[in-house]
């Protein structure tokens, strides 16, 4: 084995200076990019942004050293950062330390998945699903994924109705609660990126907004909350609703730890051989309580979205700061101009805020080792989600690769990759890293950029660690709806339509399939992960109704001598006594049962007939099923004096035909290399005299 094939980055060498510094300028350049966007997409995976930037380090570099494609740029994307919040969200609490720990435990596995799959050369695996039902997903994850950032935007809590639509709606229901200046920010920061990506597009728009945006905020003073105790709201009826909040947070925090004890007891029950039914028992406690912890959530959410639609004034009194209804000061209280809304209750203390939310203090320094922490009782649940997240990753990631590969001219193999991936998955996850795959964008902006190596993907890395040990404490007033904007502005550049139009007129199922699994990502939001599987299923479904059903038909001579079908074309048979027919697929197990029907359908046809001939140009493979149908219809069609001929038969298949000893049964009569000597042979042999002149040299089969 050849030393460049295990360490793949030996193929950047020799460097010459011209191509260190394309590659230092591109790192650069995709630094610019890489810092807000890994804040932005923690955000998304139900992290501390700090999670992003640590994402983006270690997983890059290792990506980039063992990866098979130089250009492709690895680290925190928005499709999986949105699945692996999905995965995670029904065994803890977003955010919470149990929480990161199951997400980097997720990097984990995916990372083992894809090393696996890179090793054992399961690459091939992408092709399990079509064109169409990627476009589906995609167009839908990245509604989803932009959508779900418009409760930053509108600085509004979660409603967590348990739905991608009710959502959206809850939020459309309580416009009027939004809050104005991160609306004024989301909507500056998306129109300076596409101002700036449209007049000055080698301008680092993404970096620009987050310098601007932050600047802004911390000059005019954007987070603007306290917190208080619960009695310094006056409102008795909030007061209430706070209390029944907090109760509520209690008990689905207390929920979630018991359904991790009753997971440790289940594996240890399946461990020391219990009873299906004492198995099944437990698996339905573990159920029953999920639901109930879903109904929590919803309940939670929904009540949190209606004390934050409540408006409060402030006042200063004696006793320090109290808050009260807007429009209901208390006798001798000064009305407040302000206008605040609950935001948080935590360890009994609420926070109100008159501003918006920024990112906050970020933990400075690089992340240590840490092995993560495994989390035994749940891999079986988290394993389905990091099987597709690890799919799902590299398909997108060898989407851009081959993209990129079409300009570089340069050969893919996608297991390889896969190792790379894979691999920076599971280093990263020793560094406090969630799963990360190759990012579109970032990809993109290196090769516009004019990289040669992958050493600018190393190189920038340096932005991320000069950010973390440096540049932290300036990043504290950074508005989360610019965050959310970088979001949107990315996915949203991901949703394209022409692809399934462009399917519907090539095959129309197809496109169906596209536009069912685009339906179903966004009704099964936000377990994305499910949409998909609905279209790999659809997939495979489709192209076995296809193999079942391959085009069968009996031929005829045209007016110009070339052969074209009977029902196509509106033709006689070539000849009175034997019929030529074509199979166009592989004949094995899955359409036996059609080359079968066929055959009989033309002995029912016409009766008179001979000899049939089936002209196999389109055979292209033969299982053992194919092989027994062929001989069992041999000696059936003899038995009532009709002969079975083949023609044009490839390579492959012949050698098939000669080992199992077909051409023995058939007779080398019966065997012809070509259209035109077997229809000139079985004219001779059973039309006297010739029907039509068979001496007009054949174009080609329609």
């Amino acid at each position: 084995m050849q030393l460049k094939t295990v360490l793949p980055f030996l193929n950047w060498f020799p460097m010459s200076a011209q191509t260190v510094r394309a590659d230092l300028i591109a790192g650069l350049t995709v630094t610019l990019v890489l810092v807000p966007q890994s804040m932005a997409y923690a955000l998304l995976a139900g992290l501390p942004v700090v999670y992003g930037l640590y994402a983006a380090l270690l997983p890059v570099i290792i990506g980039s050293l063992f990866g098979n494609f130089k250009l492709l740029h690895t680290g925190p994307v928005a499709m999986l950062s949105l699945m692996s919040a999905a995965a995670i969200v029904p065994f803890a609490v977003a955010g919470s330390e149990h929480f990161i720990e199951l997400s980097i435990m997720l990097a984990l596995m995916v990372g083992v998945l894809r090393l696996a799959m890179g090793v054992f050369k399961l690459g091939g695996l992408v092709s399990l699903v079509s064109h169409p039902v990627i476009v589906g997903f995609t167009n839908a994850a990245a509604l989803i994924i932009g959508l779900s950032q418009l409760r930053f935007v509108l600085d509004m809590p979660s409603p967590a109705t348990g739905s991608f639509a009710g959502d959206l709606w809850s939020l459309f229901m309580q416009l009027e609660n939004a809050h104005l200046g991160a609306l004024a920010f989301g909507i500056g920061a998306a129109l300076l990126i596409l101002a700036l990506q449209r007049f000055a597009p080698r301008f680092p728009a993404v970096m620009t907004a987050v310098v601007i945006g932050t600047a802004v905020s911390a000059s005019v003073g954007f987070e603007h909350n306290e917190t208080v105790e619960p009695v310094a709201i006056l409102d008795t009826a909030i007061q209430e609703q706070i209390r029944e909040l907090a109760g509520i947070r209690k008990n689905i925090k207390q929920g979630m730890e018991g359904i991790a004890d009753r997971n440790v007891e289940l594996s240890k029950a399946r461990s020391a051989g219990a009873t299906v039914s004492e198995l099944a028992r437990l698996q339905a406690d573990v159920d029953v309580m999920r639901v109930g912890i879903e109904a929590l959530r919803k309940q939670s959410g929904q009540l949190n979205l209606a004390i934050h639609g409540t408006p409060l004034a402030r006042a200063d009194t004696p006793q320090g700061a109290v808050f009260y209804r807007a429009g209901q000061a208390p006798a001798g209280v000064t009305a407040s101009p302000e206008i605040w809304r609950f935001q948080n209750v935590k360890d009994g203390k609420v926070t109100v805020a008159a501003g918006g939310a920024v990112i906050g203090k970020i933990p400075e320094g690089l992340p240590a080792f840490k092995a993560p922490s495994l989390h035994w009782d749940l891999i079986w649940a988290l394993f389905p989600a990091a099987f597709v997240m690890a799919l799902i990753g590299f398909m997108e990631a060898t989407a851009i690769t081959k993209a990129l590969a079409t300009k570089t001219r340069e050969r893919i193999d996608t297991s390889k990759e896969l190792v790379g991936q894979g691999l920076a998955n599971i280093a990263g996850s020793f560094f406090q890293s969630y799963a990360v795959a190759g990012s579109f964008s970032r990809s993109a902006v290196g090769a516009r950029a004019g990289a040669r190596t992958g050493l600018f993907a190393v190189i920038s890395v340096l932005g991320v660690v000069a950010t973390l040990l440096f540049l932290t404490q300036y990043l504290y007033h950074l508005p989360q709806a610019v965050l959310a904007a970088i979001v949107m502005m990315a996915v949203f550049g991901l949703i394209r339509i022409k692809p399934l139009i462009h399917a519907w007129s090539v095959q129309r199922s197809d496109a169906i399939a596209g536009l069912v699994t685009f339906v179903a990502t966004l009704a099964l939001a936000p377990q994305i992960a499910n949409g998909i599987l609905l279209g790999i299923a659809l997939s495979v479904v489709i192209f076995l109704l296809r193999t079942m059903k391959p085009r069968v038909e009996v031929m005829g001579i045209k007016a110009d001598g070339t052969v074209g079908g009977v029902k196509t074309h509106g033709l006689e048979p070539v000849g009175e006594n034997f019929v030529a027919m074509r199979f166009d697929r592989s004949l094995n197990f899955l359409n036996v049962a059609a080359f079968e029907d066929g055959v009989l359908e033309v002995l029912a046809r016409y009766p008179r007939v001979k000899g049939i001939l089936v002209i196999g140009s389109g055979i292209n493979e033969m299982d053992a099923s194919g092989e027994d149908k062929v001989r069992e219809l041999t000696l059936r069609l003899r038995e009532s004096s009709v002969e079975l001929m083949f023609s044009s038969l490839k390579a492959p298949i012949e050698k098939t035909f000669q080992r199992s000893g077909l051409s023995e049964l058939l007779g080398h009569d019966n065997l012809f290399v070509s259209k035109a000597a077997a229809l000139s042979a079985a004219r001779h042999r059973f039309d006297l005299p010739p029907k039509v002149d068979m001496m007009i040299i054949e174009r080609g089969v329609q």
